[in-house]
C-alpha cells in the first residue's frame, strides 16, 4: 500500500538562477565594499590616521575570500 505524500511550497527549493542572482549580488556588494575601503584607507584616512588605514586595509584583505565563499555557498547541492 502506498502512502500519499503531501507537497507543501514551503519544502520547494528556489531555482537555481534566483539563488545564483542572489549569490553574484552578495559578491559584487562584498568586493565593491572592499573596493571602497582600500580607496577611503590609502587616500583620505591616511592623512590623519595610519593605523586606522591599516586597520582598514586588513579588513579589505578579508573580504574577498569570503566573498568567494558566499559566491560558492550551496553550489555542490
Amino acid at each position: 500500500m502506498r502512502r500519499h505524500q503531501r507537497v507543501t511550497a514551503g519544502g520547494v527549493r528556489k531555482p537555481q538562477s534566483e539563488r545564483l542572482r542572489r549569490r553574484q549580488r552578495w559578491y559584487f556588494a562584498l568586493m565593491g565594499v572592499c573596493l571602497v575601503l582600500i580607496l577611503l584607507a590609502w587616500n583620505v584616512v591616511r592623512l590623519w590616521s595610519t593605523s586606522a588605514a591599516v586597520a582598514m586595509s586588513v579588513v579589505a584583505a578579508l573580504l574577498p575570500p569570503i566573498a568567494a565563499i558566499v559566491a560558492n555557498w550551496g553550489e555542490d547541492r
